[in-house]
């Protein structure tokens, strides 16, 4: 499943033989994605719908997981496995096909794999999903002690934040050097707190979308809220959708916005990981923050245009197929152009044209014997 990887190292010339060998620690639940495309419309009560193609691939958290390692940070993830045949198929699909360190990760006897099934449709999708809360690791291995509380020593580390939970390995991992990003769900509650965030203290960047960033501030604009936002963490990032989005740098109060490119989207699963693992990497790499900005919303662009959330993760083949494709099309913006043209020093040359298209994977099938 793994897509072309040309061998860029967007870390190249700022590792040094002090460094962690692992650039991204993230921890959380793999799903069994099951996808179905092709569907004319949603599913209709007490008729049978048929879809023109399916795919299976690992979600949840293997999607920011894939999206940071095919852009080729080296990526750790803590998570459970269930052990029947989903639980190894995910397993190999990360570490074999991805190239992602599971070092961190267990298999539960008798726990199965949780599952999401996926409807694509007219640019969205409707989504089910079952599973149980893993148990916690019982096995005496040095990998099941320490998991999730005791992480990697890593450059960096993505968190989800939960409205009155702390995550333990948060603050440990922030205290043995890693720049924390975080993003955010829903709040169930409707309380909006950032005081029911207990985690955001240890956070460089903080990445909501405009919605939750304007519930949290009480604010009525997301650049205001992106603004304040800034009062609490170094880096405050509010995705705008269809608009782009725009950053405060608190510490050196530079702000930055990029509009979005317009696509045709088949699929929105996954984008969000994807534009997280997109600014991950600018950061990482300490490009200006326009520039991170800009490739995160490129990343999340082009993972739209594929079904599948790990599945859709760009790799550099299909970014550098899309720049080499954009620069030779006729009635480009010039502007436009120059904003992407950081590329061009990063990028190798295209060796497939664009558009890249990748076989979509499913559960593998039997050899012959």
């Amino acid at each position: 499943m793994s897509t072309d990887n040309p061998g860029i190292d967007p870390l190249d010339g700022l590792r040094a033989p002090q460094d962690p060998d692992c650039d991204v620690f993230l921890t959380g639940t793999v799903f069994l994605d099951i996808v179905f495309t092709g569907l004319d419309s949603a599913p209709v009560r007490g008729t049978e719908s048929w879809a023109r193609g399916m795919g299976s691939s690992p979600g949840g958290v293997a999607n920011m997981a894939t999206a940071l390692a095919r852009l080729g940070l080296h990526t750790s993830l803590a998570a459970a496995f269930g052990d029947d045949h989903y639980g190894e198929y995910c397993w190999d699909a990360l570490e074999q096909g991805e190239g992602i360190d599971l070092s961190m990760s267990h298999t539960v006897p008798g726990w199965h794999s949780p599952v999401t099934v996926s409807m694509a449709y007219e640019g969205e999708r409707t989504m089910v999903s079952h599973g149980h809360e893993a148990p916690p690791p019982a096995a005496p291995s040095h990998a099941d002690r320490a998991f999730p509380r005791c992480p990697p020593r890593a450059r960096a580390a993505v968190a989800s934040l939960t409205p009155g939970r702390s995550e333990p390995w948060v603050a440990v991992a922030a205290r043995h050097g890693a720049r924390i990003f975080a993003d955010v769900g829903w709040d169930e509650t409707g309380r909006w707190d950032l005081d029911a965030l207990p985690d955001l203290r240890h956070c460089q960047a903080f990445l909501p979308n405009a919605e939750e960033a304007m519930r949290y501030t009480r604010t009525d604009c997301p650049r205001a809220a992106a603004r304040a936002l800034a009062e609490r963490v170094p880096l405050a990032v509010v995705t705008l959708g269809s608009e782009g989005a725009y950053a405060v740098d608190a510490a050196t109060g530079v702000t930055a916005e990029v509009p979005a490119i317009e696509v045709e989207a088949l699929d929105p699963t996954g984008a969000g990981d994807v534009f997280v693992a997109g600014f991950v990497t600018g950061t990482l790499a300490d490009w200006p923050l326009a520039d991170r900005l800009a490739f995160a919303g490129l990343t999340a662009a082009l993972s739209v245009q594929e079904f599948g959330g790990s599945l859709s993760a760009p790799g550099w083949a299909e970014i550098a197929a899309w720049w080499q494709r954009v620069r030779t099309c006729d009635g480009q913006d010039p502007a436009a152009l120059q904003r992407y043209a950081f590329l061009e020093h990063l990028l190798p040359a295209a060796a497939r044209p664009w558009p890249l298209r990748r076989a979509v994977p499913t559960i593998g099938f039997r050899h012959p014997a």
